[in-house]
């Protein structure tokens, strides 16, 4: 019999590997199961913006909360993380998204979150290469980059440091109440299993509300000083709440290579992984829109990868209900690589029993249940 485990996990992205650590950290025995590599799938697709949003007020608390957490993750990072604290600009577009930048302020400073406005000639002087005629937008210092799949690479050795165990090239295909089959056939005993599959975690616990949405990257040849911050439109928000089947924004991240990775688009319904030419163009001629001499620069590299949605932009971070023993860490859209480090607490402190920082109502599964039942 294989050697039992308090905690299954399965999947090796960054929030697997974050609720690995936490848990491993306290004690628990615990086994990833990841059925391709370490930080691959979302994990490696995702631009790895570290931001805090203000959709809703359960929405702001999980990505400050999560940013608090990478601060103090940041300082023990190797260098191959790409840590860089570069900020966000939100551009606007015109003066109705000016109205924005200032509620957002608002919003932010009250709550303990630096964000300053910046008039016309402050953004045309922070990014020079925005175009001409922008009427302002809103900085937020705090925000940061990281290179998601190192960053999950090193959470996991930090947990085998800890006594977890990575099972690498196998998939869990069947789960009950003490322990998982994997794909090559063998048994796990468990006491308890986590479903941190990201898009594909409904395949583990059908009917949890979970659904596919694809997006498109783009990054450039090394262009040093193009872009100094975190570039995104107000419009993101639109694109970002936009339940229609597909929708781009200007998105566009300086990398420490000096390289400008773009985004973005999403498209519901979407099942292949190939880049769409349709989308693409689309999505880049939104960017030039707002930086015209993108169109002048060398791409080296397209890419897609599927984030995992949920109806209310909240990811599902507790037990599942209705199954005994088995907790749900997914659901985190475009939001992952932020709160992977504050999934994992949360996840943590329940199965636990421990008092957590913020409340984790707002992000159990049951209430996408409750959500279901009254659709």
């Amino acid at each position: 019999m294989s050697k039992s485990f308090d905690a299954v996990i399965a999947g090796a992205g960054i929030v697997g590997t974050a609720c690995a650590l936490e848990l491993a950290k306290a004690g628990l025995c615990v086994a990833v199961v990841e059925p391709h590599v370490v930080g691959g799938g979302a994990t490696a697709a995702g631009m790895g913006h570290v931001v805090v949003m203000d959709d809703s007020e359960a929405q702001f608390a999980l990505t400050h909360y999560s940013q608090q957490l990478w601060q103090q993750l940041a300082e023990e990072l190797p260098a191959f993380g790409e840590s860089e604290q570069r900020g966000t600009i939100w551009v606007a577009a015109d003066e109705e998204e000016m109205l924005e930048v200032r509620r957002k302020q608002a919003y932010y400073n009250a709550r303990g979150v630096t964000a300053e406005i910046l008039d016309a000639h402050a953004l045309a002087e922070a990014e020079p290469n925005l175009r001409p005629g922008l009427p302002g937008g809103l900085f937020v210092p705090g925000d940061s980059v990281v290179y998601p799949p190192c960053v999950a690479a090193h959470l996991m050795r930090r947990a085998q440091d800890h006594g977890a165990v990575l099972m690498p090239g196998r998939s869990v295909t069947a789960i009950a109440d003490n322990g998982v089959r994997l794909s090559d056939g063998t048994n796990v005993p468990m006491g308890l299993f986590v479903n941190a599959a990201g898009s594909w975690s409904p395949e583990l616990d059908p009917g949890i509300g979970v659904k596919k949405r694809k997006g498109h990257l783009l990054i450039t040849d090394r262009y040093p000083g193009f872009v100094h911050h975190q570039l995104v439109e107000l419009g993101y928000l639109k694109s970002a709440h936009s339940m229609t089947s597909e929708s781009v924004a200007f998105n566009a991240q300086p990398r420490s290579t000096g390289q400008v990775l773009i985004g973005s688009s999403r498209q519901f319904g979407a099942e292949g992984a190939e880049v769409e030419a349709h989308m693409l163009r689309r999505m880049l001629l939104r960017a030039c829109e707002y930086m015209p001499g993108l169109a002048r620069l060398r791409t080296v590299r397209t890419w897609t990868g599927f984030r995992a949605a949920t109806p209310d932009k909240l990811p599902l971070i507790g037990p599942s209900p209705g199954r005994e023993n088995r907790y749900l860490a997914t659901g985190h859209e475009g939001l992952g690589i932020t709160t992977s480090l504050g999934t994992a607490k949360l996840l943590a402190d329940q199965i636990l029993k421990r008092t957590p920082s913020i409340p984790f109502a707002p992000y159990l599964p049951s209430r996408s249940m409750e959500h279901d039942a009254h659709a």
